[in-house]
């Protein structure tokens, strides 16, 4: 056995020398070792099972913990794992028997490698076991005797083939030499074949005699070189024949023919061709296989007659690239022949690459950076040439690329960075195919499952949500719904909503809307009113369970709409309690002409808030019309004398909305010239008014006070109304006027004058007299009177500004300065 690095490698023997050839070997193994990542280890065969074959660990320069972490394994394209691999101690140690000739037959050196794969990160290592032999084996014959048929006439010289022995031991331990009985007749011949194969022929040194010896029995041993000697034994039973004196002779020593691979049964291989000079019967030659031991029967036939070889089995050229085949030639005399056929075969492409895997990691991270190794496998084809080439390649489009680290070892790794919302899973078709002619090639299926990251934020689906709701809602009632998306999966796909803090004139948001953090379902928390708020801008944030969480934002406009709970308001003209307004029309008014105007204003907005007028009631229809949109107070006819003086008109004043709402105003109207006419007018309409209103509190007061005050203001109650008796002749009891001041850029819309916009007037009144004097001073075609009874005897002068802006939602200012003015 040959001295390698692993233990029990038998060096004793030759000790001096063997120590020498062990370092060398050593240093070469370390260079290896450095340079592949590839030991080699000699052991015996027959080694019992659990037998050490080397330290792995300690000749890889691996610590025990990196094979443990790696999960350090052999894998082996044999079914049979002869070795076995203690990761705890790094040692290789025998698995199963190992006998030499079942695994390698007559092939030498005998060696089996395989693969030791650590992971995280992925190493590879190549160990190479031989195995030496060792002498199990004697060799043997496949036949207990030989016969030979020889004629006596047999020349000197002639050449007999014995059968070979076979020993399935090699080297020193094969089949050595032949050995033949002692005998006067013949000597053994030595021959080897070109393979290195030994045999033997009987060469007839001195004639036989029939006469005298007509059988002889001999005995062929073959002996190997084993120590201890192992030897066999076949019996040689010779009977001698009648004189036949030519041999058949071949017109060539050595045959060659090829054949192709896998060829059907019964192909044509060559033909072999001996003659003989003899006549008759003697001149008869068959043929036959000298050897019957190498298994050429089962491949190939020949024909005894004619000496054509054909195919009978199955030859396959990655069992056996070559055969050599002993073919002899015998007359019928018993006289032979020998030559050599040598079959080359031909290799076809009839193995399609095989497809190992190694390690596949699946699933894996979709932010694994380009290059990331997922898978390493194994690829073999049996043929050989360019039959055996193999190219590895990816058979669909996916970013995955595979690089070729060791011969037959092929690593599948990314190519591109990976997106699981792109793509969440391959099918990754690995095909081998060969280099030859018709090509074959192989596939193979991988499953890859992407697993995700959070690298997506949940994403809405619009930029702008737009809400409405009706104003004056319930609180707690749906909005609108939000929605996001979020392309990753399980917790990272998991969105949550959530209002973003804002304020909203002064009160936080949460106030006003809430948001459900599952479904994105917008709540209201209080009623709205669209006079008080519009509309609410706010941003809802969406976010993902991943870690850490991703978010984006959204903006949502959220609209009141307008509902029409407000009834319109009436500006003009002003409702007093106390008072009287009233407006003054000439009786010389033509058709057409402005008594006043209706302003009124409603606060909802739209259609709700358009305005339309109408005469409800009117002391005479016939006289007036009011606008239906501005609200003017017109004559529909010409004033004459038998209108009355005193018209009251009640006007109402509807909003568009759905149910509409109202607000009617009274105007009084004085048809009259002069202001004497109407005083007398509405000064009875105005005290019968007032006494009926407050008849029961005088008559209240005046029972509890008559009794105490009778006696002790009788003199005082005198000098009081004669004093009154006095003032009454100078002005005359009545109510003051209220000037309305409108807007200025007002005008008539039917282009017949505006409103006047001050008055001003003196009234003077006895107590006797409803034909008091009365000075005022007009500045246009109408008055407005403002009647009070409670202000008798005396003089007041007011002035009333109004402002009305232009647009409906401006407020309104009233200011009223009141002068008071007493005359003696």
């Amino acid at each position: 056995m040959a001295c390698g690095i692993a233990p029990h490698s038998r060096c004793v023997t030759w000790r001096s020398g063997c120590e020498h050839y062990w370092k060398l070997l050593l240093f070469f193994f370390y260079l290896n070792h450095l340079v592949s990542g590839h030991i080699r280890y000699s052991i015996p065969e027959e080694m019992k099972k659990g037998s050490l074959i080397g330290n792995v660990a300690q000749d890889l320069g691996l610590d025990l913990k990196r094979l443990r972490s790696g999960r350090a394994r052999i894998v082996t394209g044999e079914s049979i794992q002869y070795t076995e691999l203690k990761t705890d101690k790094g040692m290789l140690v025998v698995k199963e028997r190992i006998d030499r000739e079942q695994l390698c037959g007559d092939v030498t050196p005998c060696s089996f490698g395989f693969e030791v794969i650590l992971e995280n990160p992925m190493e590879l290592y190549q160990i190479t076991v031989e195995i030496t032999d060792i002498n199990d084996h004697s060799p043997t014959f496949k036949r207990d005797t030989i016969h030979f048929e020889i004629s006596e006439s047999a020349n000197t010289g002639a050449r007999f083939s014995l059968t070979s022995a076979e020993d399935p031991d090699v080297g020193v331990n094969g089949l050595r030499e032949y050995s033949l009985t002692e005998n006067e007749n013949f000597i053994l011949k030595q021959n080897s074949n070109a393979d290195g194969k030994k045999y033997a022929e009987m060469v007839l040194q001195k004639p036989l005699d029939r006469e005298t010896n007509p059988n002889l029995s001999l005995k062929l041993i073959a002996v190997d070189g084993g120590a201890p000697q192992r030897s066999g034994t076949v019996n040689i039973d010779i009977t001698v024949l009648d004189a036949n004196d030519n041999a058949p002779l071949f017109n060539q020593s050595v045959y060659k023919a090829t054949v192709m691979e896998n060829s059907p049964k019964d192909t044509y291989v060559t033909t072999v061709n001996a003659s003989d000079a003899d006549f008759g019967s003697n001149s008869i030659v068959t043929y036959y296989f000298s050897d019957l031991n190498s298994g050429i029967n089962d491949l190939f036939v020949i024909d005894e007659k004619t000496g054509v070889i054909s195919i009978t089995g199955y030859v396959d050229y990655e069992k056996d690239k070559k055969y050599e085949l002993r073919i002899d030639a015998k007359d019928q005399g018993g006289l032979t022949d020998s030559s050599k056929v040598v079959i080359e075969v031909t290799d076809v492409n009839d193995n399609a690459p095989t497809i190992n895997v190694m390690s596949f990691t699946s699933p894996v991270s979709e932010d694994s950076p380009a290059g990331t190794t997922i898978g390493i496998i194994n690829v073999k084809d049996l043929d050989s040439a360019d039959n055996g080439k193999v190219n590895c390649r990816i058979e669909q489009n996916a970013p995955f690329k595979i690089k070729s680290n060791l011969r037959n070892y092929y690593t599948l790794v990314t190519d591109t960075a990976l997106d699981r919302e792109t793509v969440s899973e391959y099918n990754i078709t690995v095909v081998a195919t060969d280099a030859g002619m018709p090509p074959l090639s192989t596939k193979r299926t991988f499953y890859l499952k992407v697993s995700d990251v959070n690298d997506n934020a949940p994403l809405f689906s619009k930029s702008l949500y737009n809400a409405f709701i009706g104003e004056n809602n319930s609180p707690g009632v749906s909005l609108h719904t939000v929605r996001a998306k979020d392309p990753d999966e399980n917790q990272n796909a998991r969105v949550s909503y959530i209002l973003e803090d804002a304020y909203i004139g002064g009160s936080r948001l949460s106030e006003y809307i809430s948001i459900n953090a599952e479904s994105g379902v917008l709540h209201a928390v209080r009623s709205f009113d669209y006079e008080q708020i519009k509309q609410l801008l706010f941003v809802v944030k969406a976010q993902d369970g991943g870690s850490p969480p991703l978010s984006s934002n959204v903006t949502v406009k959220l609209m009141i709409q307008d509902q029409n709970d407000n009834p319109p308001q009436i500006l003009y003209p002003v409702q007093t309690g106390g008072s009287l307004v009233a407006e003054m029309v000439p009786r010389s008014a033509d058709v057409g002409y402005l008594v006043t105007k209706v302003v009124a204003v409603d606060v909802d907005s739209g259609q709700n808030a358009w305005l339309s007028y109408k005469l409800q009631k009117a002391t005479d229809r016939a006289l007036f019309e009011v606008g239906l949109q501005n609200g003017e107070i017109r004559t529909i006819r010409q004033v004459t004398d038998k209108d009355a003086v005193k018209q009251r008109l009640t006007v109402i004043v509807e909003d568009n909305g759905q149910p509409s709402r109202s607000a009617t105003v009274i105007v009084n109207v004085a048809v009259a010239d002069s202001f004497p006419e109407v005083m007398s007018e509405f000064t009875d309409f105005t005290q019968d008014k007032e006494y009926n209103d407050n008849m029961t509190f005088y008559l209240v007061l005046a029972l509890a006070v008559v009794s105490f005050l009778f006696i002790t203001c009788l003199v005082v109650i005198i000098s009081v109304k004669i004093y009154r008796w006095r003032q009454s002749r100078v002005m005359y009891q009545s109510n003051l006027p209220v000037i309305p001041y409108y807007p200025p850029r007002y005008s008539d819309t039917l282009g017949t004058g505006t409103l006047q916009h001050v008055y001003n007037y003196e009234v003077c009144r006895t107590t006797d007299s409803r034909k008091s004097d009365c000075k005022f001073g007009i500045a246009g075609s109408q008055n407005v009177l403002i009647m009070d009874p409670s202000s008798t005897g005396t003089m007041q002068r007011i002035q009333s500004e109004k402002s009305i802006l232009d647009e409906p939602d401006s407020p309104l200012e009233v200011r009223i300065d009141i002068t008071t003015k007493r005359t003696a």
